[in-house]
């Protein structure tokens, strides 16, 4: 099986972002996976397109495969339908196969593990209570957005369970392309 791992690099007008938490988790996953140690910076790879907004895919085991740009744009959601799964999704692997199949006729979905809520399939996700913004404890991946602003003191962590979801007046989703989107007229089923 190909267990090569990627990073998704928002690239807008020719600036990097979140270049600092990309970089922390692409070294802890080749360490992690594939016993390396090096010290690459990510930077040095990417040859950033100076007009536009570009999701850069970097492919990597143990050394940098491929870099490729592609012009974004973001997907809108109505609804999300909650699927229970016990999938391990630890770190950001090229084969999303097994994520992906969970999305079966949904449009998206978060999933709940051991009776908590985790992710979406190309998300993380937060909760606010009308003073603090909460991410689950438990992702199925750490996210470097979500890294960021935990780090920055804009996130809690807590337990979030499905029943839960009606005591929160807005929901996001965060990853590194949108940054930290505040989800307008969604369905939570």
């Amino acid at each position: 099986m190909d267990n090569s791992c990627f990073e998704t690099i928002k690239i807008e007008d020719g600036k990097i972002f979140n270049l600092d938490w990309h970089n922390r988790r692409f070294h802890k996953t080749q360490k992690e996976l594939f016993n390396t140690s090096s010290r690459v910076n990510l930077k040095d790879f990417i040859s950033a397109p100076s007009i536009g907004l570009y999701r850069c895919k970097i492919i990597y085991d143990s050394k940098i495969q491929s870099v490729e740009y592609f012009p974004y744009q973001k997907k809108e959601f109505k609804r999300f339908q909650v699927v229970k799964s016990q999938i391990e999704y630890a770190y950001k692997y090229t084969n999303r196969l097994p994520i992906q199949s969970l999305l079966a006729n949904y449009e998206e979905i978060i999933i709940e593990k051991d009776g908590l809520l985790t992710d979406t399939t190309i998300a993380n996700i937060a909760f606010f209570d009308g003073k603090t913004w909460f991410t689950p404890t438990t992702p199925l991946l750490q996210g470097t957005t979500r890294a960021r602003l935990i780090d920055e003191g804009f996130l809690k962590l807590r337990d979030i369970k499905k029943e839960d979801i009606k005591e929160y007046s807005h929901f996001a989703l965060m990853n590194a392309m949108i940054g930290f989107c505040i989800q307008k007229s969604v369905q939570i089923q």
